[in-house]
This record gives C-alpha cells, sequence and structure tokens, in this order.
C-alpha cells in the first residue's frame, strides 16, 4: 500500500479487462466499441461501490445501480441490491407499491471467479404476506423465520429486489429499507489490508462479468436472428428470476433489412421483449427499444408480432435498432406454464 504497489496492480487489472472490448468476435463498429468502454466504466462504478464503499454486511444499504447495465438488464424493473453475510441476519421492511411484480432473492455472486451468481434463496409476490396497513417486513437468515422468510446460506453475498413495472405511467415502485439483527459493533477505521483486498476483487468483477456477457453472445452468434430456448440452467447460475423463461438471441441486419419475431403469447402475469447491444446492455431507455404484455399491441389473431428496424415499418411493434447493425435480444415469459418459441425471419424493410 505504502509503495503504490496495491494501486498500479488495479490499473493493471483494468487494462487487462479492456482486451474483452477488442476481442475478435465483437463488431469493430465506431459505436460498438465506444459503448464496450463505456459498459467497463459502468461496471467499474457498481463494482467499487459494492467492493468499497458499501461492502460493510454488518451496515447494509439497498441501493438501485447508477445507469449501470448487466446481462440483458430489464428496461421496466427497478433493482435494488445489498452486501450480505449467508451467517448473518437481516429485516428488510418497506411498502410493496403498485407495481406489477415484486421479487427479492438472496444470490452468491461468483462473476469475478466463474461468471455465475447462483440464487440461494428467493421470494415472490406469490409467496408474499402484506400487512393491514400496506407495509411488509421480511427476515433474511439461514434458519427458518415466521411470516416472510428469505433464506441464505453460507455463501450468500448478496440480496438482490426486483420491481417490474407493467405501466410506468401508473404504478409506483415500494421503498424498502434493509438492516442487520446481529447488533453489529462500532465500524472500525478503514483497513488497509480491506481497501487491497476490494480493489483486487473489483477489477476481476469488472473483467469477469464483461468476459461472461461477451462469452454469451458469442454463443447466441451460433443461432443468428433467432430467439431459442439455449436452457434455462445457464441463465439461472447467473442470478436469474426462477420464475422467468429466458430467450435470448442474436440480431444482425444489413441495411434495409428487418428482423421480425412473430409468437403465440401465453396466459402470464408480465412479459417483454427487449433489444440490448452486444455487451448485453438494453438500448437508450427513451427509444422505442421494449415492448411488454401492457405496451404491446397483438395482431388480430392474439398473435404478437415485433419488427426490429432501423425505421418504423407502420405494422406490427416496432422497436428502434438505435444506430447499431447488430446486438443481442431478450424475450421474457414471467409466470407461464407454456413457453412459446418465435418464429423469426428476416424481411426487407418496405415489405411485409
Amino acid at each position: 500500500m505504502l509503495d503504490g504497489q496495491v494501486w498500479a496492480e488495479f490499473c493493471r487489472a483494468l487494462e487487462r479487462a479492456g482486451e474483452v472490448v477488442l476481442r475478435d468476435t465483437a463488431p469493430a463498429t465506431p459505436l460498438d466499441r465506444a459503448e464496450g468502454y463505456r459498459y467497463l466504466t459502468r461496471l467499474l462504478r457498481e463494482t467499487l461501490y459494492a467492493t468499497v464503499e458499501n461492502a460493510d454486511p454488518d451496515r447494509p444499504r439497498l441501493r438501485q445501480p447508477d445507469l449501470a447495465k448487466i446481462g440483458a438488464d430489464n428496461p421496466d424493473n427497478v433493482y435494488l441490491s445489498a452486501t450480505i453475510r449467508g451467517d448473518r441476519a437481516y429485516r428488510i421492511t418497506g411498502r410493496r407499491g403498485s407495481i406489477a411484480y415484486f421479487s427479492v432473492g438472496s444470490k452468491a455472486n461468483r462473476y469475478a471467479k466463474d461468471g455465475t451468481m447462483a440464487s440461494t434463496g428467493e421470494l415472490s409476490d406469490a409467496d408474499l404476506a402484506v400487512n393491514d396497513d400496506g407495509t411488509v417486513t421480511i427476515v433474511a437468515s439461514a434458519q427458518r423465520r415466521p411470516g416472510n422468510w428469505l433464506p441464505l446460506a453460507p455463501d450468500s453475498t448478496n440480496v438482490v429486489i426486483r420491481q417490474t413495472f407493467l405501466d410506468r405511467t401508473r404504478e409506483e415502485p415500494g421503498s424498502w429499507h434493509i438492516e442487520c439483527l446481529d447488533d453489529p459493533p462500532p465500524a472500525p477505521p478503514l483497513d488497509p489490508r480491506f481497501l487491497a483486498t476490494a480493489l483486487r476483487r473489483a477489477a476481476r468483477a469488472v473483467h469477469g462479468t464483461a468476459a461472461t456477457f461477451a462469452g454469451w453472445t458469442e454463443l447466441f452468434m451460433s443461432r443468428p436472428n433467432e430467439l431459442p430456448d439455449f436452457g434455462q440452467e445457464l441463465f439461472q447460475r447467473a442470478g436469474g428470476d426462477p420464475r422467468i423463461h429466458y430467450l435470448h438471441g442474436y440480431w444482425r441486419l444489413a441495411p434495409g433489412e428487418a428482423w421480425v419475431v412473430e409468437t403465440e403469447v401465453p396466459d402470464c402475469p408480465y412479459w417483454n421483449f427487449q433489444l440490448d447491444n452486444w455487451w448485453m446492455e438494453s438500448l437508450d431507455h427513451d427509444r422505442r427499444i421494449t415492448v411488454n404484455k401492457h405496451t404491446a399491441t397483438l395482431d388480430p389473431n392474439g398473435r404478437l408480432t415485433i419488427v426490429v428496424a432501423a425505421n418504423d415499418p407502420g405494422w406490427g411493434n416496432w422497436i428502434d435498432t438505435c444506430g447499431h447493425t447488430s446486438g443481442t435480444a431478450l424475450l421474457r415469459w414471467l409466470g407461464a406454464t407454456e413457453h412459446p418459441v418465435p418464429r423469426c425471419r428476416i424481411v426487407r424493410q418496405e415489405t411485409r
């Protein structure tokens, strides 16, 4: 620490993380390259906050990621997360709000080691007991507790809350707070050994997260312009919601082409389609890059038609490519008993 070696190692590790942006399979356009480096800065901001500023499991704070987009983040979601330990007990309190869907999970974050974030406990709307005054209390612990209980495992590292909108113009998310129940002692002064470890963890997490989802995109590239079922285990091991069935894909369009996605819509409380860049970040939320159960218009026969194109074709549910010619996409079915795989095709944009 005194001779600066810790900081120098941190900077060199970040330089190595930049190699992910330059891998041969990644698109070499100015836009995609710039988004790749911006992605690394976003990952760094979030990992530093998690490993340095909000790393104390005895004094957890629920935080909302600031512009971080990881692993096909859902534009309809408000995410909150906090650092915890599996051998502690925590109380999560708040109000459910009017948002369409709520879930909370405990996770074992190993992105820096093996690209996984395994679930160690889950609680959703179907399990949640709400008090008469609209408040909710959840206890997260290794041992079962009465009421709303979120299981923890020895390797649990964080709690993730998902709040999902159907209609952002009318719904309100809840408000939530977390506290440790184990009466922690006063916070000690900064330990230099802690900071050295935290910087190493942050650099590994940036590299590991970026490499994990670049690897996913390379898998999706094996079946371009489709939304196949690649198997759910991969997505669940990376922190997916167990009630969601994920259909990821890679799209690539030449000038004047459109990607048409057609599917039956199962009976379920929520679904959405979104367009992402090569790095699996959802595209700009102020553009038409997503539709869901509330915002989509179905065909007269009840089927869903999505048209991914540079310009609005005047039919179907248009999704804006936002200046990209390739990227990834995701269709989620939440709480469905059937999981249709869409029919996908490429058409000239001026034709149906």
